[in-house]
């Protein structure tokens, strides 16, 4: 998918990017310094731009078909340290200091839940 026309970034950033049929790239959310991962949210040229220009992340919301701003609500905020997008374009690597719990169910990672059983190899 080429880059939307009135794309707000940057023309060489838009055109490394690989976009959904709903012009979204997911973006996983780690923290910086432990590489914990935290959660996976999906972004669109927007919301990237929003979220390299504010130092916080901004996502775009599937279900509710809106931005916002991680922690805004909650106050649970990730404050951006670098972002990276992966080497076919289609997915977005967010380094983040996650203040609070990442997951909306208040846990710290949207990733706690048992992990699944793997048949024996």
């Amino acid at each position: 998918m080429s880059a939307p026309i009135d794309s707000p970034l940057a023309p060489d950033v838009a055109a490394r990017l690989k976009r959904t049929a709903d012009g979204l790239v997911p973006a996983i959310a780690q923290q910086y310094d432990t590489g914990e991962v935290l959660m996976l949210g999906w972004m669109d040229d927007e919301a990237l731009h929003r979220t390299l220009t504010t130092g916080r992340c901004t996502y775009w919301s599937r279900s509710r078909q809106e931005y916002w701003v991680k922690g805004d609500t909650s106050g649970h905020v990730q404050y951006v340290k670098s972002v990276a997008l992966d080497c076919d374009g289609d997915t977005l690597l967010v380094k983040v200091d996650q203040i609070g719990a990442a997951c909306h169910t208040g846990d710290r990672t949207c990733f706690d839940a048992a992990p699944l059983p793997l048949a024996p190899f």
